[in-house]
């Protein structure tokens, strides 16, 4: 399992020209599943996840987690974290967790990362063309894959 966390100021996704959803100060979660994934993923990466600290404290250093500042929370699936490019131009997907198990995992990650955290989590539609707008803030960006945790 693999994810790109982005501190954002706010950020939303818009599908079929609709707000969809939508966040302020916090996380906009890219999560990317493959077939070999288990909840043992799920488990440590939220944990991970809610346990960051990337938010600026008093002295502007990255002191505190996403409860820290009460910050929210968005997921959006992004089966592309997977792509290869070894041969050709044209990106492969083969990696990329098959989208019955995929949505799956997406939504078992979205009920963990809500127990531990105290904030309504927003996300996307799995599977739907989306376009999401954010405002990085920092920039911050950190890639996390639960295969290189050990």
């Amino acid at each position: 399992m693999r994810c790109v966390i982005q501190r954002v100021a706010h950020a939303s996704v818009t599908i079929d020209q609709t707000l969809y959803a939508s966040i302020g100060k916090g996380m906009l979660i890219l999560l990317g599943v493959e077939d070999d994934d288990e909840h043992s993923d799920i488990q440590w990466l939220c944990k991970k996840i809610v346990n960051l600290r990337i938010f600026s404290d008093g002295a502007s250093k990255m002191n505190l987690s996403i409860e820290d500042v009460a910050g929210e929370i968005m997921i959006i699936s992004q089966f592309t974290l997977y792509a290869s490019t070894k041969k050709g131009n044209r990106p492969s997907f083969i990696k990329a967790g098959k989208p019955g198990f995929a949505e799956q995992m997406y939504r078992q990650f979205i009920q963990e990362i809500a127990k531990l955290c105290n904030t309504e989590i927003k996300k996307g539609l799995f599977g739907a063309d989306m376009k999401i707008d954010l405002r990085n803030d920092g920039p911050v960006t950190i890639i996390i894959d639960s295969r290189t945790r050990e």
